[in-house]
């Protein structure tokens, strides 16, 4: 394929606008030596003459009349193209659709006040919350999905992430549980029965490294997918769930539980924003990453 100078399209647009080089000189901030060298490689270009001259000015082709309207519609398409987009953004028309990947806890914990926020400003947007099978960075890069949230990982190291609210691990049993009569020990906590939510079926974690350390070991009888899982299972016996604190803000996983914090120490969860920086200038993600910063605080101890 030829290469094409684009240069030559807002020269031309100036050209056939101003019917002179002197004029489209002006215009574009030439000389109108360097006006008239372009118009010989327009004329080479387009094989037409496009301005010839009449009497002391000049005067459109055929070829160039028709190429006028054309010429100044894609000089202007051009120049929208490779222009930064402005920071205005019409709410109110904003249809479009964006997806969030996130576990069940932050969905139990933040969609509706965030599905409120977002519909509130622009009625024509939706939301979709996607399911978060493993922490992987193809959706994002696809565009399949516009937010990541959840604890950083291995992630692709082009992935733009945003602190949203750090979180901690409790204990979580059903109220009434024999344990909540006793001053907690680590002895005590490895003696009960314990439930845990990994979406690898794994049966150790952070918890049973720091229990470890102190000669402990709990019994870990049942390895469900997600928190809400535990917790429905501690709720009918006295097995311990090990659930994030964020779980228990929510209203409608919390009844009937009382919580209490884990006689070791464990690392903080910190729970982030995570968006590829192809996005990173679009008004309209930019818009939902502040909408999501603003509501997502860390829940009240």
């Amino acid at each position: 394929m030829d290469p094409i100078d684009l240069n030559l399209l807002p020269a031309l647009d100036a050209l056939l606008s101003e019917a002179s080089v002197t004029g489209a000189a002006r215009r574009l901030g030439l000389s109108s030596s360097a006006m008239s060298r372009t118009l010989a490689r327009l004329r080479a270009a387009t094989g037409d003459p496009l301005l010839v001259r009449a009497g002391r000015g000049l005067v459109p082709t055929p070829r160039a009349m028709e190429l006028r309207d054309r010429v100044h519609t894609l000089a202007r398409e051009a120049r929208d193209v490779l222009s930064p987009q402005p920071d205005r953004l019409d709410l109110k028309a904003l249809e479009r659709t964006f997806t969030i990947r996130a576990n069940e806890g932050f969905v139990g914990l933040f969609s509706a006040p965030l599905v409120a926020a977002v519909t509130a400003a622009a009625p024509r947007a939706r939301l979709r919350f996607a399911p978060k099978p493993a922490k992987e960075a193809g959706p994002l890069r696809d565009g399949e999905i516009d937010l990541e949230i959840g604890v950083l990982g291995a992630f692709a190291p082009e992935v733009r992430t945003h602190l949203l609210f750090r979180d901690r691990f409790v204990a979580a049993v059903r109220s009434g549980h024999p344990m909540l009569s006793a001053p907690m020990s680590p002895a005590l906590y490895a003696a009960a029965r314990h439930v845990v939510a990994s979406r690898r079926g794994s049966f150790t974690g952070p918890v049973d490294v720091a229990l470890e350390a102190l000669s402990l070991r709990r019994e870990i009888v049942a390895v469900v997918p997600g928190f809400a899982d535990a917790l429905r299972i501690a709720r009918q016996s006295d097995l311990v769930a090990l659930v994030p604190q964020s779980c228990l803000a929510d209203e409608a996983l919390s009844q009937g539980f009382a919580s209490f914090a884990l006689p070791v120490a464990t690392p903080e969860i910190a729970v982030s924003m995570m968006w590829h920086p192809r996005m990173e200038a679009d008004p309209a993600h930019r818009w939902l990453r502040r909408t999501v910063m603003s509501l997502c605080r860390p829940p009240a101890p």
